[in-house]
Parts: structure tokens; C-alpha cells; sequence
């Protein structure tokens, strides 16, 4: 839950509810989200997942049955360390970005690693959840995580809620003081 409050805090922040109309693509999209952002008059706004009954489009983020060129923003969270090929998948997020769009694509980093760790021999479930902190994960990132989106193509900013936002109560919100949130740009 203290990756949405991050997100959110960013949001509000940001000119997103202040844009004119806005194509937004939401891959995989939070409960939390999802009735805010289909209200909003300014975003056209479109869900995706593979199965979600919520989801307005279902495909595999391998190869996303889109043109080019679609979306102003897209948000993409906690999805990429469950995919098996996490460049092919930022790529195809790319090429339906529109120039000059922007997403959100956070993921589980270990900041105590500079290395994101993958092992695919690791099938086991409760294996998974030992080394890749879910059973359902096949990788933990590391540092290098906006160094994997930019090989994919974006150029990123890193928004620090510490100089962002400034004084802000973690503990009574409940966030992660080390977490940042990576804004990938076409």
C-alpha cells in the first residue's frame, strides 16, 4: 500500500490532474486508482491486464497489440518483476508512449544492491518468495533499475519525496523513506 501513497503524493504534486485531455494507458491498475482516474474529465483513460475483470484491454505486455505512439502517460506498477523478459516488456511500453509522454513503472528495488538479481533456475514458489521477495516474482531490482530503462530507451527523472515534497511524516504515512519514484520519458 506505501507504493500507491507514494504515487499519489507525486500526482498531486505534478500537473497531472491540471493537464488538458490526457491518453493514459494503466497496466495492471490499482483498486485505489482506478475510480479516481476514470472520473477525472481530463484523462481519457484506458486499463489493461492479462485477466483483470476491471482491465478495458487484456494482452500480454510482451507484445502490446497497439500502434505506436498512443499514450500520454502510462502507469505500469509492481508488473515488471513478475514478466519474464522486463526489457522486451519496457520496450513495448516505450514504443506506445507518445513523444514526449512520460510513465510510472515502479517495481520492488533492494536499495542495498547495486545489481538487479535474476536467477531463472529459481522456480519454486517458496523459493521465489527467499530470493525475489514474492512467489510470483522472477527477479528483485537493484540500483540499476533506471539504468534497465534508459538501455530500454526512456530518459528518467528520479522524484526524491525528501527534496520533492519536503518535511513530510513517513512513519504516520506509512512510506518507505528510501523509496523514489523513477518518471521514464519518450
Amino acid at each position: 500500500m506505501e507504493r500507491h501513497r507514494l504515487m499519489w503524493l507525486y500526482l498531486k504534486q505534478s500537473s497531472f490532474f491540471k493537464e488538458e485531455i490526457q491518453k493514459v494507458l494503466h497496466v495492471a491498475p490499482e483498486q485505489c486508482f482506478y475510480p479516481i482516474f476514470k472520473k477525472q474529465k481530463n484523462l481519457s483513460y484506458t486499463t489493461a491486464d492479462m485477466e483483470s475483470p476491471i482491465a478495458d484491454l487484456h494482452f500480454d505486455l510482451h507484445n502490446i497489440p497497439l500502434e505506436d505512439n498512443l499514450y500520454d502517460v502510462i502507469f505500469c506498477n509492481h508488473v515488471l518483476e513478475h514478466v519474464q523478459d522486463d526489457n522486451q516488456c519496457m520496450k513495448e511500453l516505450l514504443r506506445v508512449m507518445k513523444p514526449g509522454g512520460w510513465g510510472i513503472f515502479q517495481v520492488p528495488i533492494d536499495y542495498n544492491n547495486k545489481v538487479t538479481y535474476e536467477d531463472s533456475s529459481i522456480t519454486d514458489p517458496k523459493e521465489r518468495e527467499i530470493h525475489f521477495w514474492q512467489k510470483d516474482h522472477v527477479r528483485l531490482y537493484g540500483l540499476d533499475y533506471p539504468k534497465k530503462l534508459e538501455k530500454a530507451g526512456f530518459k528518467v527523472d528520479v522524484f526524491d519525496p525528501k527534496t520533492a515534497l519536503g518535511e513530510i511524516d513517513y512513519e504516520k504515512l506509512r512510506l518507505n523513506s528510501s523509496e523514489l519514484i523513477f518518471i521514464a520519458r519518450k
